[in-house]
């Protein structure tokens, strides 16, 4: 694996999940596989999991790690080419990026959309120019479109849960008082199908994602038979892609509560953290046994340090 940045540079997602087991049972089994190796964790936006989870991860492998708040610690980075930088960025990326490359083996970079300019924030700038520039390997911690480390914590948190091989997996959009991105229900769409399930999306009409992410899921615009004998529910907001970042609908009807839980088979409630109670889910639903959503959070750590693991394989030869 040189880079990681979406489920399309994973080869083999069966073997990455045995190897995700495998950590899961014996975190420090190759505590030293990273010895003398430093990972650069650069955040253009701010973190909570993400931050610790890809830290801890990175030292359980013996890595030395670096975090860096990018446009706070540092001089702020142009990212754009052919611009007059007389304004307040004082660094370019291009610069930037091939001289964190000189002190990192591997770079975590978290860059947020706008959500003002759809086909900008889709162009994926910030990763894909460190990626060309950086000249070592690049793991997204969450980028304009994707949250891969996320979707990939999701699906090991479902195939330690699962009842049946193929569970039914919902992505229930619920609402929120700003507007949010599509990376996270963009990425676990793909990663939900890569892995073979069930999966529904279900959301008013107006909050279609990007269809090349739903490729393989079957959008469900009535909410009762979305849910209905489901076995996983992920409760997400997002804010429109055809009407870019707009907020359409604040119907709380789509709050993931009791009356739209009853409907599944016992299904375990999983959200990526961090969640407004009683918005986008009721208290009832989050405090219940069948919310698994710090076990979900738990398994970020288990997540990155496979993804770590798999890139440094390819460095080590």
């Amino acid at each position: 694996m040189k880079h990681f940045t979406s489920i399309h540079d994973v080869t083999d997602l069966h073997a990455l999940l045995t190897e995700a087991a495998e950590i899961k049972r014996d975190p420090f089994k190759y505590e030293t596989f990273g010895r003398h190796r430093t990972m650069g964790l650069l955040f253009f936006n701010s973190s909570l999991r993400t931050r610790l989870s890809t830290q801890k991860a990175a030292q359980n492998l013996g890595m030395n790690t670096m975090v860096l708040n990018v446009n706070e610690d540092s001089w702020k980075i142009e990212t754009e080419f052919g611009v007059v930088m007389n304004g307040d960025k004082a660094e370019h990326i291009k610069e930037a990026a091939a001289v964190i490359g000189k002190y990192c083996d591997v770079i975590g970079i978290r860059s947020f959309p706008s959500l003002k300019d759809r086909e900008a924030d889709y162009s994926e700038s910030v990763i894909n120019r460190f990626i060309r520039y950086a000249g070592v390997p690049v793991v997204s911690m969450e980028s304009a479109t994707r949250h891969p480390l996320q979707s990939f914590a999701d699906v090991i948190t479902i195939e330690q849960y699962k009842k049946t091989p193929r569970p039914k997996v919902l992505l229930a959009w619920a609402p929120h008082c700003r507007a949010l991105p599509q990376s996270v229900p963009n990425s676990f769409v793909e990663w939900a199908v890569a892995a073979g399930y069930e999966t529904v999306v279900t959301h008013p009409e107006g909050y279609e994602l990007d269809p090349s992410f739903t490729t393989g899921a079957v959008i469900e615009y009535d909410r009762e038979k979305a849910y209905k004998d489901a076995d996983f529910v992920y409760a997400k907001n997002w804010s429109s892609y055809t009407q870019y970042g707009k907020i359409l609908n604040n119907d709380l009807a789509w709050t993931c509560n009791a009356k739209n839980m009853a409907l599944t088979r016992h299904a375990k409630f999983m959200h990526c953290l961090p969640v407004r109670r009683n918005l986008v889910v009721s208290d009832e639903v989050i405090d219940s046994p069948d919310s698994i959503v710090i076990e979900e959070a738990a398994n970020r750590v288990v997540a990155a340090q496979t993804v770590l693991r798999e890139i440094l394989k390819e460095q080590n030869g």
